[in-house]
This record gives structure tokens, sequence and C-alpha cells, in this order.
């Protein structure tokens, strides 16, 4: 067996704003598990890909918006998900799909190596120890690209991480 790093080394970097068009829903992990929430939102993403006809690329983006809330536990709160493509800015949704659009900003990127069912040491390692070692706060929202390295049953699966972090003046 391989002792391969679960992620590359986290690095700060920019993205600018950009619009999604997909597939929503609100519950908390447990649920989102139970329920196979995420795996069937992207199976309706990709069979329902030809109707968004301004996606800027086939990838896949999961989007999660978490509430302003103390304490806030993933596990047991609700935040909601978007599953869907990166669109043009002024692309209205197929019916029954949502668009959402987020700000520039600036991200904490990593890169995870290996089972998507293992992403949450890598959420772990961005979230708590590089926010507390790099003075950072985390903003509402992260995403993941689902691209052509995405093979979540696979040990070969990359799924790359973006974490908002908040501006300066919003962490005092």
């Amino acid at each position: 067996m391989s002792n391969v790093s679960p992620s590359a080394e986290p690095a700060v970097v920019a993205k600018p704003a950009f619009t999604i068009i997909g597939v929503t829903f609100t519950a908390n992990l447990v649920e989102i598990m139970e329920q196979k929430l995420g795996k069937k939102a992207y199976e309706t993403v990709l069979n329902r890909k030809q109707e968004i006809v301004s996606r800027l690329s086939d990838d896949v983006y999961l989007v999660q918006v978490y509430p302003y809330k103390p304490g806030f536990n993933a596990q047991v709160d609700a935040f909601t998900q978007y599953i869907g493509y990166v669109v043009t800015e002024e692309t209205a949704p197929p019916e029954g799909m949502a668009v959402r659009s987020f700000p520039e900003r600036q991200y904490v990127k990593v890169t995870h190596y290996g089972l998507e069912s293992e992403l949450s040491r890598t959420y772990d390692l961005v979230y708590g120890k590089w926010m507390r070692e790099n003075g950072r706060h985390p903003d509402s929202f992260d995403f993941e690209i689902w691209d052509e390295r995405y093979k979540p049953e696979q040990p070969d699966n990359e799924i790359d991480l973006y974490v908002a972090l908040a501006n300066s003046a919003e962490e005092s």
C-alpha cells in the first residue's frame, strides 16, 4: 500500500466571480448521505446537461453555502448545496433548476487525492489546521470541481476543493 498524502499542499488563490446553474437542496450531512441527495442531484445534472446551453465547461461544481451560525455543525445543521455547471452571467435556468452567483474571492485551494468517502480529512485539514496556522477565517461557502479526474469510488480520484476566505475586514 502506498503512503500517498490525502491532499496536496493548500495554497491561497484568487478566483473571479462565477454563476452556477443546476440542482439545489438544503440538508445536513447525515441527511445528504442517508438519502443520497448529492448522488441524485449529480445524476440529474448530468442527465440534463444539454439543457444548460451556456455552460462554460463540462466540469461539475458542487457549491456548499453555510449559514452564519455560531457553532455551525454540518452533521446536524442544514446548509444549501448547488450541483451544476458554471455559466455565462446572464443565463436563465431551465425549468426546475436554480441559478446562483458567487463573488470574486480569495480561496484556499487544495486537491484531494483518494476516495470521495475520505474527503472529510481534506476538509478538516483546511477548516482546522490550515485556518489556525495561517490566521485566516472561512467565508460562508466552499466548492469542489468535479472534472475528468473525478472518480469518487476509485483510489486515483482527484477533487479540487476551494474554501472561500473572509476578507480581513469581515474577520474582525
